[in-house]
């Protein structure tokens, strides 16, 4: 919230109608509520045996994930390459993973998903699969992008970690019904809101190497329940959002809701009033919540070594050295052209000046393309445009 408020402004997106004799009315769609109030819905993880009403789930579970979470968010929130503390980052990929699970949206969806057939059901099955998208998101590219020079900040809703694929519009089949595109399949970015002014933003790695591929087909090696490993040296930081950009993150947010967005003005929860384009597939030229491709690379194999002896091995992607794709020099040579044109494109778009940085080779400063980067840029979009006549 902002400094000295205490309340939320509230905007119910399917407010109840009520019917009293011949007379039908919407109830209000706006309030104006403390936090403690502004999403809470009674018994959402009350399980019930026979008479008997238990709520430990809610205390001891959900419970101990809100208070470790909320330490690992604030950490986030202040990110620093020189401190990393890895048990934040546990925490914060549990209660991520949580976050997205336990919202009345996440639990419809995970009931149809596991075919559960009651809520007693769904929640133990919930604290048994709490990990669910932790190697995904483990793999992506991350940034914390800001909105420290925009006038808006960020709105957030009843399902907090978002969901954008620009190829699954919200009427799509992807979307109906309270679905929402898996977050495997490539060009699905997940976000969630740090702060008033910034946002976790994660990209499959996948996708920012070759954003010119179907959005819709899946990214390599997309099993669940695995180990996986993160390099924080590669997290982006610094992107300043302008307000178009915060506004166009607003829309997304209010459209992928359930039933509720709040804001800490009012004006913000109308988000289509004021953005440039409401077109999901267009929303930033197509590129909205994309990293500063510059920053990526191909490759990234990673060899662990113990002192004891022994190591292990992964992909870019967590496939072993025995399984299949952990080498496929065909992805790879896709990969390594789509992302020198895409760079190209970025570096046109954004001009030479990075519009984030990362602690990669231990650089904490935003970086610049010399002249002769520039050029090369330029020469391979001409390359791609005459291939195209």
């Amino acid at each position: 919230m902002l400094p000295g408020q205490h309340k939320y402004f509230r905007l119910d997106l399917k407010p109840d109608v009520v019917t009293r004799g011949k007379i039908k009315y919407a109830r209000h769609d706006l309030h104006h509520w403390s936090p403690d109030k502004v999403f809470a819905e009674d018994d959402l993880y009350t399980t019930q045996w026979g008479n008997i009403t238990n709520r430990e789930i809610e205390q001891f579970f959900f419970g101990r994930l809100d208070n470790e979470g909320a330490d690992a968010v604030e950490y986030f929130c202040n990110f620093d390459y020189k401190t990393f503390i890895e048990k934040h980052f546990h925490r914060f990929m549990t209660y991520l993973s949580v976050q997205k699970l336990r919202t009345p949206k996440g639990l419809a969806t995970f009931e149809m998903l596991a075919k559960s057939a009651n809520r007693n059901a769904t929640l133990l099955l919930l604290q048994e699969m709490q990990n669910m998208y932790c190697a995904t998101w483990t793999e992506c590219i991350w940034q914390i992008a800001e909105a420290t020079n925009s006038a808006t900040k960020f709105i957030i809703s009843d399902h907090p970690v978002t969901v954008y694929n620009r190829g699954c519009p919200p009427l799509s089949k992807y979307c109906r019904e309270g679905n929402e595109p898996d977050i495997r399949l490539n060009a699905t970015h997940t976000y969630f809101p740090l702060s008033l002014e910034k946002v976790l933003i994660l990209t499959n790695l996948s996708w920012v190497r070759d954003p010119y591929q179907h959005e819709t087909s899946v990214r390599p090696n997309p099993r669940l329940f695995r180990t996986a490993m993160f390099n924080m040296t590669t997290i982006q930081t610094g992107r300043q959002l302008n307000d178009d950009e915060v506004l166009q993150i607003n829309y997304i947010t209010k459209r992928r809701a359930y039933r509720y967005i709040a804001a800490a003005e009012k004006e913000w929860l109308y988000p289509e009033r004021h953005v440039s384009t409401d077109h999901w597939k267009k929303l930033g030229d197509g590129w909205l919540l994309m990293p500063e491709a510059r920053l990526v690379t191909t490759g990234g194999e990673i060899v662990i070594g113990y002192a004891g002896g022994g190591g292990e091995s992964f992909s870019e992607y967590g496939h072993r050295p025995w399984q299949k794709g952990y080498k496929d020099e065909e992805r790879e040579r896709r990969e390594w052209a789509a992302l020198d044109r895409f760079q190209a494109e970025w570096a046109m778009k954004h001009g030479p000046k990075f519009v984030a940085n990362n602690a990669d080779f231990g650089m904490y400063r935003i970086r610049q393309d010399s002249e002769d980067m520039t050029a090369h840029h330029k020469s391979v979009l001409e390359r791609y445009r005459k291939r195209r006549r």
